[in-house]
């Protein structure tokens, strides 16, 4: 994984907005409903071109295909693994629950055309890794992308959710307990992540039931058992990474790309020695949304492992305002301030900016302002700090 050697370098967290047309389709898919295949294969491509392009275009050093042939960045895996269907009803996150005048005052958000993370299959048999043609040929058609460009990135990177958020958010009705569950998810997960590697991306695990998890499936539970689960889910994940290199693996962990409350999220000072011991090189971490804008201080005094990257959120993927290239730099410096040498932090997003289709709360032409903004941004830094 590269380091910020000579200037910053940027990146993000990975969904990328969808074309509406291609988002209309995911969203009938989800539901059950016929769509043209050769059609969405033609969108896809056409949308991972453009997300491709306009990554460059603004700048992006360590870029993907912004995750534009799947729903979402982790239901797409019913398509690839065996063992789901029907419908799941996932817990409301706790924070929005507390204070319904916001939620009613964002329903039409929450309820226009999006697929929706809420009610998605649920696990109803055996867990496996069963088809792997949607992986290989969406490998196949970033790099024939990306080489059709004339910029190139300076690393690439994929995304592949973590086996805790697939079992938590597609409900288990098979397994004797969610361990186990876990388990099997990561065991299935383990072709794709080492498929990643293979193919020579940087493999970004995107998890955030490390974090978020705390007030949705464990809000009515003691605190200690959520991180029961995360100390187990670490664990299982640490089986499936065994044969890749920790310095090519990345962690993504979120307390929830919405805008929302968040007044029930765990604090990263809580989270973190839970965090450590992942099998991984860097860390990818929300640091620019008002409700951990703050947690640079934990990492002040909690360090990170001397052989791990922070790939810091300076930019925040729930609000429509673009940061000032100044806000982007202070946070880059606080973040390396933090950790005692700025060659070790990234800088990126808090999260994706359309984690499922629709779901996007950012307009389409500010996401690419805020990409721009995250360059100009680091570019400053890199004077300061490099």
């Amino acid at each position: 994984m590269q380091r910020s050697e000579s200037r910053i370098l940027t990146t993000h967290a990975g969904s990328l907005p969808r074309p509406r047309a291609l988002v209309d389709r995911f969203v009938r898919a989800s539901r059950g409903e016929a769509v043209d295949a050769a059609a969405q294969d033609r969108d896809v491509l056409a949308a991972t071109e453009r997300a491709v392009a306009q990554q460059l275009t603004c700048g992006v050093d360590i870029g993907n295909d912004g995750e534009q042939s799947r729903e979402s960045f982790f239901t797409y895996v019913r398509h690839r693994l065996s063992g789901f269907g029907g419908q799941a009803q996932r817990p409301l996150m706790r924070d929005l629950a507390l204070h319904p005048g916001f939620l009613e005052l964002m329903l039409p958000h929450y309820t226009r055309g999006s697929v929706s993370l809420l009610t998605a299959p649920k696990a109803v048999g055996a867990v496996r890794y069963q088809n792997r043609a949607p992986l290989d040929a969406d490998l196949a058609r970033f790099a024939a992308v990306a080489a059709a460009q004339p910029q190139r990135f300076a690393e690439t990177f994929w995304t592949v959710p973590s086996p805790g958020i697939v079992a938590c958010a597609m409900q288990n009705e098979h397994y004797a307990s969610l361990g186990e569950y876990v388990d099997a998810v990561a065991a299935a997960l383990q072709t794709e992540y080492e498929a990643v590697a293979a193919a020579g991306h940087v493999l970004q695990i995107d998890a955030p039931d490390l974090a978020m998890e705390r007030h949705t499936l464990f809000a009515d539970r003691p605190e200690q058992e959520f991180f029961d689960f995360v100390d187990a889910t670490v664990a299982a994940l640490n089986r499936a990474l065994a044969k890749i290199p920790p310095a090519r693996v990345r962690l993504h962990v979120c307390w929830g790309n919405y805008e929302g409350p968040h007044t029930c999220d765990v604090p990263l000072a809580s989270l973190l020695p839970h965090l450590v011991p992942a099998r991984v090189g860097a860390i990818v971490l929300s640091m620019a949304n008002p409700r951990h804008a703050h947690e640079h201080r934990v990492l002040a005094r909690q360090a990170l492992p001397a052989s791990w990257l922070l790939i810091a959120g300076v930019i925040d993927t729930t609000t429509n305002y673009v940061e000032h290239p100044e806000v982007v730099a202070e946070r880059i410096e606080r973040a390396a301030r933090a950790i005692g040498d700025p060659h070790r932090v990234l800088a990126g997003t808090d999260c994706g900016f359309d984690t499922a289709a629709g779901m996007g709360q950012v307009a389409d032409d500010v996401v690419w302002a805020k990409l721009r903004a995250l360059r100009a941004g680091a570019e400053l830094a890199s004077q300061r700090l490099l």
